[in-house]
């Protein structure tokens, strides 16, 4: 299975808002070439609240055609709408997809048992490795470990992001599923310790502008090199604090735009950094070698 440092990609957009494909192939290639081990695209980072079906879609087809199978791609195909959810699912395996991310229903607040019941549904609807993401601090809709735990015996549902930064939450799933299921940190702050304690790997932000650090840090965490790790972990500390400083994917992509990478574009109801924040934020780069001094 897919382990290490899995970068939550953005969806690069001209100013008008429009997708910039040329700048999204660009970014697979850098990916690739710095040593991330798989993408996920169109997840949160991605814009996925905000991409129609057939943009979805698109996004879905062009990482995969440009990795070309040099490393996996992960689809994010979550929603709270079931059926919509399916739908998703199904065209990210259609389009070549190596796995899919479900994030947990939001905003209609269904209770375990309809959460329980909404995964099962997709994991019968449609064939592929799917993994579950639990981010209740923008879903309003926590993912208890007893319900990873049924599901984790569905045969197609083979892992979880946990993106809630709670260590001992992610040691009682690895408990409760065993070490054939995947437990992914959502969150960079705590990702280093939680590879450490045996989880496989960090679903990142911050890969998106230090992806080679990342990956070291991930090889070093699962190899069992704690020193190294958290050397590592230390440098990417202020980068993991600070691209969040307002809510993701502002930060990551008004960082991207500075270091040329991308387009300022992002789409209504998200805005661009603030300039409030704008000095602190360049000044991490700096700091981080990523921006010139």
């Amino acid at each position: 299975m897919i382990r290490g440092s899995i970068v939550a990609l953005v969806t690069p957009m001209r100013e008008d808002g429009s997708v910039d494909w040329e700048r999204l192939r660009n970014l697979v290639d850098w990916h690739v070439e710095q040593g991330t081990h798989a993408i996920v695209a169109v997840g949160t980072t991605g814009e996925s609240a905000t991409l129609g079906f057939e943009e979805h879609d698109s996004v879905v087809r062009e990482v995969v055609a440009v990795a070309n199978k040099r490393i996996p791609v992960i689809a994010g195909t979550g929603a709270n709408n079931t059926e919509e959810a399916i739908r998703l699912t199904r065209d990210a395996k259609r389009d070549g997809a190596d796995a899919c991310l479900l994030v947990t229903p939001y905003y209609n607040k269904p209770p375990q048992e309809g959460l329980y019941q909404h995964f099962l549904a997709v994991a019968r609807a449609v064939d592929i490795p799917q993994i579950l993401y639990n981010v209740p601090g923008r879903t309003s809709c926590d993912l208890l470990p007893e319900t990873v735990e049924r599901l984790c015996r569905v045969p197609n549902i083979v892992g979880i992001k946990e993106a809630t930064g709670n260590l001992e939450r992610a040691r009682e799933i690895r408990e409760r599923c065993g070490a054939d299921f995947m437990v992914y940190s959502g969150d960079d702050a705590t990702a280093c310790e939680l590879m450490l304690a045996g989880g496989d790997g960090n679903i990142s932000v911050t890969a998106n502008v230090a992806p080679a650090k990342m990956a070291r840090l991930c090889d070093a965490a699962l190899s069992g090199d704690a020193d190294g790790a958290r050397a590592l972990n230390a440098e990417l500390e202020p980068l993991n604090r600070d691209l969040f400083i307002e809510a993701n994917p502002i930060p990551v992509k008004w960082a991207l735009y500075e270091m040329g990478m991308i387009d300022r574009g992002i789409r209504l109801p998200l805005v661009t950094l603030s300039e409030a924040a704008q000095p602190r934020l360049r000044e991490t780069l700096r700091r981080s070698g990523l921006l010139e001094a």
